[in-house]
Order: C-alpha cells, then sequence, then structure tokens
C-alpha cells in the first residue's frame, strides 16, 4: 500500500513521508496524513467530510492484520451509515443523524477486514434536489476538487468517493449510484469504478433515492482491488428483498480475475454513444486497439437510446424518491430528525441562504407531487424494459457479443456554482445499466489533455463476475499512458 501512496503522488511535496517497510496501522496513518495535507490544507479537495483519529485507525488495522482485507482502509460516501459519525447526505437537515448504526455492507466490511477512514463528501442528496445542480456541492461538505485539476468538476454524485482514491486518501472507497453516480466520478476522476447489479450489495441504513435503480458498489486505483472489496461488501440481508438472490451469486470476486483473458471473446461496441467529441473517440479507438491485440472480437453496433425509457426512469425516481425517503426518514432514531421529503423542503427554505443559494429543489418538488401509483408501475416497467429485455439483453443476444462497451463520459468541465454542471459531447451508454439494474463497470483508458477518461465495459444480470474479468484483461493490454493527479489548476499540457 505504501508504494500505491506513493505513486499517487510525491508525498515530499507536501513534506509527507512513509515507512520504508509499513504495518497496515502505519498505513492508515499515512493515508490520514495525505488527507491532512491535500484535503484540509494544500489545495483544500473537499473529498472528506470527517477522518478518524489517528490512534484509532492504527488500532484497527493493526487488530485485522489476518483478515482477508488485512486492515486496508476505506472511506465512505457520507449517504451510507456507519456507528461513528452522522450520516448527512450532504444536507444540513441530517447534520445530526447519529443513528449508531453500520449499515449491513459496513458491518460486512468491517468482519472481512476492512478499516472505515472516514465519510467521503457527495452531491447533495446524491444530485437528486435539482436538475441546475452542481456535482461535487453539498451544504456539509462544500465543493469538492477534482485531483487531476482542481478548477474542473468531479462529478455526482459519489464526487468525494472518486476524488479521494485519485488522491490516494486511502485503499478504496464506497460510493452509490441510482443513474451514473459511481461510474461518472470514477471516470472523471481515473480511477475504477463498478456498479454491481442490483441486489448483489444491501441498501439498508442507506439514504435512498430508488429501490428500483440504487446500488452501492467499489471505487479502487485497479480493478483487482475493486473485486477485493466487492467481495468483502456482497450478500444477502434480509432487511433488503431485492438481495434475496445475492448470496448465490456471491463468490471471490478478486480470485475469479486470475487467468482473465479476452481471447476470442465477442464485445459489442456502442458506436453512436462513442459521441461526438474527436478527442475521445481518438482515446477510445486505441482502447478498441488494444482490446483486438488482447484477442476480442469487436462487433459494431447501431441504437440509439430510446426518449421514452428516460422519460419513464424520471417518473419512476420522482414516486419512489418520495416513498423510499419517507420510509428511511422514519426509521432514524434521532429525535428532531425529518420524517418526510415535505419536511425536507421546508427545512430548506427554512435555511435558505446556506442550502439554496446555489441551486434550487425543483426536483423534490416535483416528487411531492408524484403520487399516481398506477403510472408509476406503468413508467418502471417501460423504463426496465427498454433498458433491460429489449436493451442491454436484446443487443447481446442479436449480436452474440458477451459485452457492451463505450467511452464512460467525457473529459471533467470547469466547475461553475452559479450555472451548474455542463456535459459535453453526448458520450456514454451507461443509464441502459443503471436502469436495468445491470452490471457497469469503468476502467481508465487515458486522458483528453490531462482529463481521464473511462472505458464502460456492460452485461447482463448478475454477470458481475465476467464483467469485472473484462475489465481486468483490459488493464493488463492497456497501452495509454494514466497521468497522475497534479493537485493544480489545468492548464493545457505542452505540445508534443
Amino acid at each position: 500500500m505504501s508504494n500505491l501512496l506513493a505513486r499517487v503522488a510525491p508525498l515530499a511535496v507536501f513534506g509527507l513521508a512513509l515507512p520504508a517497510s509499513a504495518s497496515p496501522g502505519d498505513d492508515a496513518a499515512a493515508y490520514l496524513e495525505r488527507i491532512k495535507a491535500l484535503d484540509d490544507t494544500g489545495p483544500q479537495l473537499n473529498a472528506v467530510i470527517v477522518q478518524a483519529d489517528e490512534q484509532t485507525a492504527r488500532k484497527e488495522a493493526d487488530d485485522a492484520a489476518n483478515l482477508p482485507l488485512g486492515g486496508r482502509t476505506v472511506l465512505v460516501k457520507d449517504n451510507i451509515e456507519t456507528r461513528e459519525w452522522p450520516t448527512t447526505a450532504g444536507s444540513l437537515a441530517l447534520a445530526g443523524n447519529r443513528t449508531g448504526r453500520d449499515a449491513p455492507l459496513i458491518a460486512r466490511l468491517r468482519a472481512a477486514g476492512g478499516v472505515v477512514l472516514g465519510k467521503t463528501n457527495l452531491s447533495e442528496w446524491a444530485n437528486i434536489r435539482d436538475g441546475n445542480s452542481t456535482s461535487g456541492w453539498s451544504a456539509v461538505g462544500g465543493l469538492t476538487k477534482n485531483p487531476h485539476a482542481i478548477d474542473r468538476n468531479t462529478c455526482g454524485s459519489s464526487s468525494g468517493s472518486g476524488a479521494a482514491v485519485a488522491a490516494g486518501f486511502a485503499w478504496a472507497a464506497l460510493g452509490t449510484e441510482t443513474d451514473g453516480s459511481i461510474t461518472c466520478p470514477a471516470s472523471i476522476n481515473g480511477v475504477v469504478g463498478f456498479k454491481p447489479t442490483v441486489g448483489l450489495v444491501s441498501r439498508t441504513h442507506i439514504v435512498p433515492i430508488s429501490h428500483s435503480q440504487d446500488t452501492a458498489g467499489p471505487m479502487a486505483q485497479n480493478v483487482h482491488d475493486a473485486a477485493m472489496l466487492l467481495t468483502a461488501i456482497a450478500g444477502s440481508d434480509p432487511a433488503d428483498p431485492a438481495t434475496e438472490d445475492a448470496n448465490e451469486h456471491k463468490i471471490d470476486f478478486a480470485a475469479a480475475l486470475k487467468g482473465a483473458s479476452l481471447k476470442g471473446v465477442r464485445i459489442g461496441v456502442m458506436e453512436k454513444q462513442i459521441g461526438t467529441r474527436k478527442d475521445v473517440k481518438a482515446l477510445f479507438d486505441r482502447a478498441l486497439d488494444d482490446l483486438k491485440r488482447a484477442g476480442a472480437v469487436l462487433v459494431p453496433i447501431d441504437y440509439d437510446m430510446p426518449d421514452k425509457m428516460g422519460e419513464a426512469e424520471f417518473t419512476v425516481l420522482l414516486y419512489e424518491l418520495r416513498t423510499d425517503m419517507q420510509s428511511y426518514l422514519g426509521s432514524l432514531p434521532e429525535p428532531g430528525m425529518p420524517k418526510t421529503l415535505a419536511d425536507l423542503v421546508a427545512f430548506n427554505k427554512a435555511h435558505a441562504d446556506q442550502e439554496l443559494r446555489w441551486f434550487g429543489q425543483r426536483t423534490f418538488e416535483q416528487a411531492l407531487k408524484a403520487t399516481d401509483k398506477p403510472a408509476y408501475e406503468k413508467a418502471r416497467q417501460t423504463s426496465f424494459d427498454l433498458a433491460g429485455p429489449q436493451g442491454i439483453d436484446k443487443l447481446m443476444a442479436d449480436n452474440k457479443v458477451a459485452f457492451l462497451i463505450a467511452p464512460t463520459m467525457g473529459p471533467a468541465w470547469t466547475s461553475d456554482l452559479v450555472n451548474g454542471d455542463h456535459f459535453s459531447g453526448n458520450i456514454g451508454a451507461g443509464a441502459l445499466a443503471a436502469i436495468a439494474g445491470y452490471p457497469h463497470l469503468t476502467v481508465p483508458m487515458g486522458d483528453v489533455d490531462g482529463l481521464p477518461i473511462g472505458l464502460s465495459i456492460m452485461s447482463g444480470k448478475w454477470r458481475d463476475a465476467d464483467v469485472l474479468k473484462a475489465g481486468a484483461a483490459y488493464e493488463a493490454v492497456r497501452s495509454a499512458k494514466l497521468s497522475p493527479p497534479s493537485f493544480e489548476p489545468w492548464a493545457p499540457p505542452p505540445l508534443d
């Protein structure tokens, strides 16, 4: 782990040093020093909201040395409950949300020898409050900065987790995704992110958006580490019906990577989802050449994302946001917590200077009116059918391919709290996997002028291990050099 820290950025620049031979406790302490140097001071990335004290982290890491994760450190997105700290979802409305509970996935993490090093910043309410938001901002944590260019965005909503892994603040991190919230920040921050099949990982005691689409997943420096973390957190949870079959599909995902190969594997290339940016296309073409060198058979796929799918998805998210949020808030043990989505809307209005300064809460307000259950049920069937059976499943069957690939996102844009997010290039197909609840992996494939770009690999339900193996096989033959974080504002790289 010390070698990883040294690779992510030269520690000497920040007056830090690591022991020549570190114990798990020494590594944990080194990560905490790095957070102090780069998150609390220096460029002040605002990726970490709260971190463990050194004595506690050292002891927990050393005590776990003989467990599967060996005391490795993990930062946790602050919409996932941990017993030590409040779980805020980035909102001042939940600043006092001390449940004293570990979410089941956190209990599994600790049992496997993982050390919870702290909580990461996020796009407030997982970026569902308003359509004009700036990703990476929360009232609790401020604006997260991209380690590769600190004036650039980190994408939402697992922005802090993506930035923290890129900056070398922990061995790995946990994010959550409803639609793009693991894969987008992973791509833009230049790390690996894996959104598993919905139902492989428990969602109990995670601040929700949608029980149809929500899942937690790992973010790490490489596919092997992501697979290790997934192995630790996956499994059935009686309190989460979606995970009923998880134990049947849980394996040692890291061990399964051994011998990963793409020789003779047919892969569908989503040509219309490459987007309109020539620089991203050039990088993707290089990745395609790498895949061909690895023996993959590339199959072009001509596919248009149906407008009805996104429209139906939004109807689903509005309805489930209202009902699922009420269920979660009703479970909170601390007195004085909000109990309904309407309470959150009222809180934001009462604290508008802090909560609503940069953007509003139109999506929250729309969700309050989303009470038509038959319309919701029809929309859920429509969105799922278009994304799953008539989307990924059909594309794979018709083209006889094992995976679908595309660039994950374009390069990070300049953060702008006044005007909000501005994506470019019409890039990616991740909505298919998000709406269907199927696995989606993003692996770095290089950068555009120092700004990372990820390669998306998707497949069918419960094919998580296969997707991870494909990602590891690509990672092994990737020819593009990955640029380390600069911790500086973006500047044009010199011409060759």
